[in-house]
């Protein structure tokens, strides 16, 4: 989405997934794996949390309302308000169907160039999305077929993805394979471009195994291949190349602490592309059983990356003043969030089971990206740091 090209980005993810991706992950992904499989890009593959294909046994409604804003020293740039609602159904035995709905307001200010604010421009925009899946389910497999539609005033996506889970005859292992394809078209307000297309094809395996009685594990490999516009059309001399290839490797390891029904998971991911981006990612949170009520996650991420290939400093010339690339390069970007850095992600989760059919969910998370936080090099030099506040609360019903 366009409007996500124009800084609003999850904090979670910085730029090792594409901008434009962002927006559009589901925020029910706990609830509907396979609905966010039709979306998460990349990585068609659903995170779960064992190595099962049993199709929905009940049904669930979840309303979630997200809230996001970030900031650079004296400038509060992004504000976004996302209330979302997910329903799942189980039909007959072996049917389910799985949808949601999200609806996007985005207020602020974006730089034109890096991160400066004396050019910053006000900006707004609303973004509707909704998927819908439906699942097969058979005695060891199954197979989802998954459709997207998002719409913005510059910008609108489709998407269709179809996965196929097969489970060992013991159900302690679990195998997916799954297809996607996007189109996208981008229409800016600005008129950089009158319409712009994108395709995405991606393809992803993964594999899940009940290692022991208390350990699951997971390993996922997707790669997307995109063809089309991937500039971004509201920044000054943002020229991209037209071909973006993605890959990544993901591994999980969730750990049960037994009676106390604590658990601690995590993550590792590698993400790389042809733009010249290389990131890992870290993830760290633990589940803390209080009561029959009340369990309490904390949880930390890391997040680090080199830049893209025809990202440029932010250097200004005395007498020219704004930064502009050194040469004349074929390809150029100032977008921060195609930079070398480091990003640190502070968050906290509060689960309330209300009685056998009610749940609530509280989160709240701190982001911070600074330049000099990158692992294994010197950041990208010149750039504010930029930090976030993400705050969610959700409501479920079962039944």
């Amino acid at each position: 989405m366009v409007v996500t090209d124009r800084e609003h980005h999850s904090a979670h993810d910085a730029a090792s997934v594409p901008p434009d991706r962002l927006a559009r992950r589901t925020a029910f992904s706990g609830l509907g794996s396979i609905t966010a499989a039709a979306l998460a890009l990349p990585g068609v593959i659903a995170s779960v949390a064992s190595a099962q294909v049993a199709p929905l046994e009940e049904g669930v409604v979840a309303l979630k309302v997200h809230a996001y804003e970030d900031r650079q020293p004296g400038l509060t740039r992004i504000r976004a308000i996302s209330p979302s609602l997910y329903i799942g159904v189980p039909v007959a035995s072996a049917w389910s169907f799985e949808a949601t709905i999200t609806h996007d307001d985005v207020s602020g200010a974006t730089p034109r160039w890096h991160s400066a604010i004396s050019s910053a421009s006000k900006m707004g925009d609303h973004r509707t999305a909704t998927t819908a899946t439906v699942t097969r389910s058979f005695e060891r497999w199954s197979i989802a077929a998954g459709g997207a539609y998002s719409s913005e005033q510059d910008y609108r996506s489709r998407a269709g993805s179809l996965e196929l889970r097969v489970a060992s005859e013991d159900n302690n292992r679990t195998w997916s394979f799954a297809v996607a394809h996007t189109d996208d078209d981008i229409f800016p307000t600005n008129r950089a471009v009158r319409r712009a297309t994108r395709r995405t094809d991606e393809f992803g395996v993964g594999v899940t195994q009940n290692w022991t009685k208390s350990d699951v594990v997971q390993l996922s490999i997707t790669h997307a291949q995109g063809r089309g516009y991937y500039n971004d059309p509201y920044k000054i001399l943002d020229i991209r190349p037209s071909e973006r290839d993605q890959s990544t490797v993901s591994v999980r390891w969730n750990h049960s602490m037994g009676a106390s029904g604590d658990a601690l998971r995590t993550s590792w991911r590698f993400y790389r592309d042809t733009f010249g981006i290389r990131a890992h990612t870290l993830d760290l949170a633990y589940a803390k059983f209080v009561n029959d009520q009340w369990t309490f996650t904390p949880s930390v991420r890391y997040h680090t990356q080199s830049a893209a290939d025809f990202y440029y400093d932010p250097v200004y010339d005395a007498q020219i003043g704004e930064p502009f690339p050194v040469g004349n390069p074929t390809f150029s970007s100032p977008d921060h969030r195609l930079s070398a850095f480091g990003a640190l992600t502070l968050g906290a989760r509060a689960d309330w089971r209300i009685d056998s059919r009610w749940s609530a969910d509280f989160k709240l998370e701190f982001y911070e990206q600074r330049g000099a936080w990158r692992l294994g090099g010197g950041g990208s030099p010149g750039l504010a740091p930029l930090k976030a506040t993400i705050a969610q609360i959700g409501i479920t019903r079962r039944f």
